[in-house]
């Protein structure tokens, strides 16, 4: 419900309304909690994936914290870029931008197990993609046909499922405990059961600010409880925040710059996805803040500032940026629809950036706490393509491309040796399991024709092919009786 001691129900609808500094800065703070822990969680990921993360005991492990650092710092700047606007760039529209989900199916087989020196390669293909990106600000309108639901629910998906075992890992101990007695263990279990309860009582059962950072709260009372069992050590904290620097600038090309194939077709295709992303985002937020349908203008400065916020980031060392959905519906909640609420909150993550010893607490965070919310996270990814999926007319047409699509793509997921004698460029792409999948369905979709004869499908469903639109009765005096 939307606070109206802030200011008038038309002031509240309009972006360019600036509320009294008191009240604008705790609403900016609220909008980075809501995406704190999405944000950073990325890079946590991906380096653990390249084998410096948390319980590697690599002499890598401190680069972490300039990942989180990072995350934190472009963030924020790519926030700018959408709430202020630069010429073209920008939708002038409260619009939060953190690091995307969406790249990590691509960025995991990239840096796996190849340590620091798969980053100079990964973030190429970062700088690379976002200049993409930035040029499908120029197109964006035309080719969302390309992207319907079938489409974006089936990635969206994909992008869960490619990511859920991340979590298990995580709460069981994580990669490095793999094949140790510690790996599994009720102790590791306990801590990940306590976040991912904390989150769900407080998803279900609290209201406004408390529910939408369910699970950052879940993760300090994680981080809490982990303390008391001696997971963690005071001293393991003390320690980080000592060894971390009060202040600190980014450093272009800092990992280097390397051409890789597999890297810059994996972000340019992705880019698209997360293109059509930012899309709906836009277009919730002037719904839902303003009661309006977004402009082309606002579209095209989205898709622009998404782009452009990720090649500097990666310049620097920072992951692809999109904007983020849950603040989508943050807005919705508050009904404030100042975008100059959220510069407030893309301040405050600037400041984080800028602060080593952010970080250097963040990374103390055990991987089994973390992996409690991690699952949650992504548990959420799927349900969002699940959701979008309802959205489909399932008839036989499409359920036909969503099987093939799906059984591709998963597959390989699943068993990526099936695919080792193809370049390795080729086999990166291929073992994410995602573009092939996306590939597939946007092909079928386009060259199929609208509908397919019962028959047709019949013989490969194994009698489970359904009967008409899916979700609709079947007619019981339209069914034949058969004999035993």
């Amino acid at each position: 419900m939307a606070d109206t001691s802030i200011g008038t129900p038309e002031q509240l609808r309009d972006p360019n309304y600036t509320p009294p500094l008191y009240k604008a800065v705790p609403l900016g703070i609220q909008h980075v909690l809501a995406m704190f822990v999405s944000n950073v969680t990325p890079a946590i990921i991906v380096a653990g994936a390249a084998g410096f993360g948390f319980g590697s005991n690599s002499p890598d492990f401190p680069e972490l914290l300039y990942l989180i650092q990072m995350s934190m710092l472009f963030a924020g700047i790519a926030t700018l870029f959408q709430t202020i606007g630069m010429g073209p760039v920008g939708a002038r529209l409260p619009i939060v931008q953190g690091t995307s989900f969406a790249f990590l199916p691509i960025m995991i087989p990239l840096v796996a197990g190849k340590g620091v020196d798969a980053l100079s390669a990964l973030f190429a293909g970062v700088i690379l993609g976002g200049l993409f990106h930035a040029l499908i600000g120029t197109f964006i309108g035309k080719i969302r046909f390309a992207l319907p639901p079938l489409v974006t629910g089936l990635v969206v998906t994909m992008i869960g499922l490619a990511l859920v075992r991340v979590g298990i890992q995580y709460a069981a101990g994580g990669v490095p405990a793999i094949g140790t007695p510690e790996y599994g263990s009720l102790l590791n279990w306990s801590a990940a059961l306590v976040v991912i309860a904390v989150t769900l009582g407080l998803k279900f059962f609290a209201r406004g600010m408390l529910a939408v950072s369910a699970v950052l709260i879940g993760l300090l009372v994680g981080y809490v409880y982990s303390l008391f069992m001696g997971i963690l050590s005071v001293d393991d904290i003390t320690s980080s925040w000592e060894r971390s620097a009060a202040f600190a600038l980014p450093q272009p090309f800092k990992y280097g710059f390397t051409f890789s194939a597999a890297a810059i077709i994996g972000f340019c295709l992705m880019a698209f996805v997360s293109a059509i992303e930012t899309v709906g985002d836009v277009e919730g937020i002037t719904k839902g803040g303003a009661g309006r349908v977004a402009t082309d203008k606002e579209i095209t400065g989205a898709t622009y500032a998404d782009g452009i916020g990720t090649a500097i980031a990666g310049i620097f060392g920072g992951f692809p940026n999109t904007s983020f959905s849950q603040n989508v519906g943050l807005i919705a909640m508050t009904g404030v629809m100042s975008r100059h609420v959220v510069t407030c909150g893309a301040i405050f993550l600037i400041v984080c950036g800028l602060v080593p010893k952010v970080g250097g607490v963040i990374r103390t965070v055990p991987i089994e706490v973390l992996g409690g919310g991690v699952i949650v996270m992504f548990g959420m990814v799927v349900a969002a393509g699940i959701s979008m999926l309802s959205d489909v007319d399932w008839n036989r047409r499409n359920m036909v491309i969503f099987a093939v699509a799906l059984s591709v793509g998963l597959g390989l997921q699943l068993e990526p040796d099936a695919v080792q004698y193809l370049p390795e460029w080729a086999e990166v792409l291929m073992v994410s399991g995602l573009l092939p999948a996306a590939f597939i369905a946007i092909v079928l979709n386009l060259i199929l024709p609208a509908d397919l004869a019962e028959e047709s499908t019949e013989e490969v469903a194994g009698g489970l092919s359904g009967h008409g639109s899916f979700g609709k009765a079947v007619d019981p005096a339209a069914v034949t009786p058969t004999r035993p």
